[in-house]
Formats: C-alpha cells, structure tokens, sequence
C-alpha cells in the first residue's frame, strides 16, 4: 500500500515578509490534502510562523499565482503545484 504526498505550493517570501520569515521560499503542504481558498492561505503561512510579524506583514500584501498578479483572490483556489509569491508594498524615494 503507497501513499502519497500531500500536495503542496511553493511560497515566494519577498521584502517584509522574507524578512519576517526568515526565508524567501517554501514548500507548503496543502492541508488535509485538499484545495486551499487562496484567501486562506495567510491564515495557513501565519499559523506555520508564530510569534512574527508576518499577518501585519500580509494584510498589506497582495498575491501572485503562477508569475500572475491576482486581483480578485477570493476566485483562487490551489489545487497544488502552484508558486504563490507574497508581494509586499514597497516605498520608493
């Protein structure tokens, strides 16, 4: 009897959030093995790093599936497989 892995996304942390992760990449399994509301992927990240700054860090950040902006997250469901990159706002001078 095999089993296989969860599904899983690979997360790109950039700026603010690779600084509060302390990583710029991870390999995130899907709960439960079942397909994950993008808008619930920050509970997920969140939960995977406590005690940092990292849900102050995504309430001001916006998502990008497969090198796509996302406008409309709550349309978004991962499957597995998918790069989800957290872009964080940045200032300029």
């Amino acid at each position: 009897m095999s089993t296989s892995a969860p599904p899983e996304i690979t997360v790109l942390y950039f700026a603010a959030a690779s600084t509060a992760t302390g990583l710029t990449v991870e390999r995130v399994p899907l709960p439960s093995g079942e397909p994950l509301p993008l808008t619930s992927l920050a509970d997920l990240l969140v939960s995977r790093h406590p005690k940092t700054n990292l849900d102050k860090v995504l309430l001001s950040s916006q998502w990008s599936v497969d090198a796509d902006m996302v406008d409309e997250p709550e349309k978004v469901v991962l499957k597995g497989g998918e790069e989800v990159a957290v872009i964080c706002p940045v200032s300029g001078g």
